[in-house]
């Protein structure tokens, strides 16, 4: 198997937008049934071998979980009292899927009410009133995932040099993207929100503090590519001004951050070395310019090893 796939934006969109819809589902599930954690990391996915998985979620003194299975192409949900349902991963709308996930947690016996409508994207048709026929191309997922393996692996190991707060590496269902921040310690200005279909409060709590987030992203409309992003917020007017690697890595004055195109990592001839280059040069134009503390936030990974 090609450890990094090929992944086209334009080749796999639709089948990218239907598996987000469908992520968005099962992650509002997680989210109404779980307690609030600090910047909504109580509602995110993580890479498995198989697939993601939303991790065990609370229900009264038992536990389930939500995984995606795409090698198999299905999504269990299982409890810990040894029950389970399967759904297939197929094409289909946005209703049908939803329709079958709660049906199968009403089988299992989870009562859950979810807000019924995608947040952080332009069109927030509500999922049961979502009737278009939507793509389901395996390969395409199968490939999507792959590269979130890849990502998930080398995104962790940079997480390993920070002591200060740091997120897990972890998918956003909203943005559709696997990220992990790090955070300086200090309060961050109020941030404006505005970001389309999610409440200003989560916004402003998920940025109350000053952070450095990299991760990975299958792009979208205002993008079209796959990519590795790193960003900052607040932003230093001189962050966008400083040099990062490798050469591929601009900054991106729409999105506001530094983007590495995937496709140059998985054709350099060191994919490891430029993606962690990418992320350790981002990272020092972040702290450089933000002026964080870094001999108290800081460690050499390697002393443990």
């Amino acid at each position: 198997m090609d450890a990094w796939p090929a992944l086209e934006y334009a080749q796999w969109q639709d089948t990218a937008l239907a598996l987000q819809l469908r992520l968005q589902i099962a992650g509002k599930v997680r989210l109404a049934k779980s307690p609030w954690l600090n910047h909504s990391w109580h509602a995110t996915f993580y890479v498995t071998a198989r697939g993601l998985t939303s991790s065990p979620i609370p229900d009264g003194q038992r536990a389930f979980q939500i995984d995606f299975d795409f090698i198999d192409h299905h999504v269990v949900v299982q409890t810990s009292d040894g029950t389970h349902r399967t759904i297939a991963l197929t094409p289909g709308s946005t209703a049908e899927f939803h329709a079958a996930l709660m049906g199968a947690l009403a089988e299992l016996g989870i009562a859950v009410r979810i807000h019924g409508a995608p947040n952080e994207m332009a069109d927030a048709t509500p999922f049961a009133e979502d009737r278009r026929a939507r793509p389901y191309d395996a390969d395409a997922a199968r490939h999507f995932w792959r590269a979130l393996v890849q990502a998930d692996r080398l995104l962790k190991r940079f997480r390993a040099g920070f002591t200060g707060k740091c997120s897990p590496v972890h998918l956003f269902w909203g943005s559709f993207d696997l990220a992990v921040t790090r955070f300086s310690g200090r309060v961050a200005p109020r941030h404006p929100g505005g970001i389309p279909h999610l409440p200003d409060p989560v916004t402003r709590e998920a940025y109350s503090h000053e952070v450095s987030s990299a991760g990975f992203w299958p792009g979208d409309a205002r993008y079209p590519h796959a990519a590795f992003y790193s960003y900052c917020y607040p932003t230093p007017a001189e962050f966008k001004a400083r040099t990062v690697a490798p050469a591929e890595a601009l900054f991106n004055e729409a999105l506001g951050e530094f983007l590495l195109p995937y496709d140059a990592v998985r054709r350099a001839r060191d994919p490891d070395a430029a993606l962690l280059r990418f992320l350790e040069t981002t990272y020092d134009a972040a702290a450089a310019t933000g002026r964080w503390d870094r001999a108290a936030l800081e460690r050499s990974p390697e002393r443990f090893q």
